[in-house]
């Protein structure tokens, strides 16, 4: 089974500063992490840092490091009330990038030990941090068996993964010979390793799915639950009038047109909404997710899943205020990163949770919504709007050029400058912001990975088993 990590920029930090306290010596810390469940996989998501005090430790060497077991009990304690992974972290401050044969016999007497403990045969993990910041992991096994983790990512206002096997910079297409060229072969083969969600398929989402494949992304997971029809035709370039005529499915359709580019690009289509935990759970296994919804409850879903999961959320909205006689009152949109664990959508004010309730009842019921508004405890929820593709493709292109800039920083300015970006066309303007203040609600779920029920919501619940965390 392969195994993955995630953690924040802000708890990399955190054991940074603990790992490397400036003496030269060997330092520990532990986490406990949520889980994710998978077909085949496990993600391991770091929900606390653990630090053991540099005078609980009988020996510091710029080798070695061996500590008291007095915070342990209660760790453990908490692990298995919990059902979080434990995961040891120690620095090697000579840069040996390997866990040496110390480290081997460490891990095996420690890890037995919290098998003993714990009683289950779910992975747990050992890291190793470098002086650069670089992470080295590992898995063990009962039997004392090693293997490495799959990946390991850091979400921050750069994205890093470690780990990820590459493919021979020798064996890149000649489709993909540009792209290594301007960003580098090594965002080349990290592109074509990475899996990434789309939720919404079509003015903007169809554009995002075009410019991901011309990027050679590795595996996009499309949600959407509508079918095309005429009125599609002007901004899906992937749909026809038989497609309309067919009622196909918009993320069918996308998948046809990704199989024919061949490029290699592998799809998973999940012809439903947001609200199907299917679909939640397929999103939960990319490295990083696309928003392109109208909606304020599909919105707040996936800014959830991104708490819960370690997962960079890159959201897309597009608004086009017309009198549908050719008069324009404004053109504008705004793409917007959230980082797990900071600021959220809500916290930056595009919608309140009083919104964002409404807007989750009218998906979920519909009946109780038309109830609720007639009585006059919620304010309706604002419907469709219409939409351009030229104006679409301005949001679209913005966004993904904002996911390279963040595997391949390329701006002169830091990307923390760049958390929103709004432009409007009719009034000439462009902005870029940061938003540094965690949310409040949100911050509060990070890592917590799979829980019952699913993301803490009952519109979410199946008779499935699923960890608690």
């Amino acid at each position: 089974m392969n195994v993955t990590l995630s953690l924040t920029d802000k708890q990399h930090d955190q054991l940074t500063a603990h790992l490397f306290p400036g003496d030269g010596k060997e330092a520990v810390a532990f986490a406990l992490c949520g889980r994710r469940h998978g077909k085949g996989e496990q993600g391991l998501l770091v929900r606390e840092i653990v630090t053991i005090p540099y005078h609980s430790c009988g020996v510091r060497t710029p080798e070695c490091v061996n500590w008291s077991t007095s915070q342990m009990p209660e760790l453990l304690s908490r692990a298995e009330r919990t059902g979080m992974a434990v995961m040891k972290i120690h620095s090697h401050p000579n840069g040996y990038p390997s866990f040496s044969r110390t480290d081997d016999k460490s891990d095996r007497e420690f890890f037995s030990y919290l098998g003993i403990w714990l009683g289950d045969n779910s992975p747990h993990a050992s890291l190793i941090m470098l002086p650069d910041g670089k992470l080295i992991g590992r898995t063990i096994n009962q039997e004392g068996q090693f293997r490495p983790l799959a990946s390991i990512k850091w979400v921050g206002d750069d994205l890093k993964f470690w780990g990820c096997s590459h493919l021979d910079s020798n064996t890149i297409p000649e489709y993909g010979i540009r792209i290594a060229q301007a960003f580098g072969d090594g965002t080349y083969q990290l592109l074509r390793r990475l899996k990434i969600g789309v939720v919404g398929c079509s003015g903007t989402g169809s554009l995002v799915i075009e410019l991901l494949s011309r990027n050679c992304v590795g595996t996009l997971v499309l949600i959407d639950p509508e079918r095309i029809e005429e009125k599609n035709l002007n901004r899906i370039p992937q749909a026809t009038m038989e497609d309309a005529k067919c009622r196909a499915f918009k993320v069918d359709v996308m998948a046809r047109a990704i199989g024919e580019m061949g490029f290699g690009t592998k799809v998973e289509t999940f012809a439903t909404d947001l609200y199907d935990p299917d679909a939640v759970r397929a999103v939960t296994a990319c490295d990083i997710v696309f928003g392109c919804m109208d909606s304020i409850d599909g919105r707040h879903l996936l800014n959830r899943i991104s708490s819960f999961y370690i997962l960079p959320y890159f959201d897309i909205g597009v608004r086009l205020i017309a009198d549908g006689a050719g008069g324009v009152e404004q053109v504008c949109g705004s793409v917007h990163y959230l980082k797990p664990g900071g600021s959220s959508l809500l916290s930056r004010g595009l919608y309140t949770l009083d919104q964002a309730h409404a807007a989750a009842l009218f998906s979920t019921d519909p009946v109780a919504y038309a109830e609720q508004v007639g009585d006059g405890y919620i304010e309706g929820v604002h419907e469709e709007k219409p939409a351009v593709m030229s104006v679409n493709m301005v949001y679209a292109a913005l966004a993904v050029n904002e996911l390279l800039a963040r595997l391949h920083p390329y701006r002169l300015d830091p990307n923390a400058e760049y958390d929103r970006h709004t432009i409007s066309l009719s009034h000439g303007i462009y902005e870029h912001a940061a938003h540094d203040v965690p949310c409040a609600l949100l911050s509060n779920h990070l890592g917590r990975g799979d829980v019952i029920p699913l993301l803490d919501m009952p519109a979410l619940s199946d008779k499935r088993k699923e960890s608690v965390a």
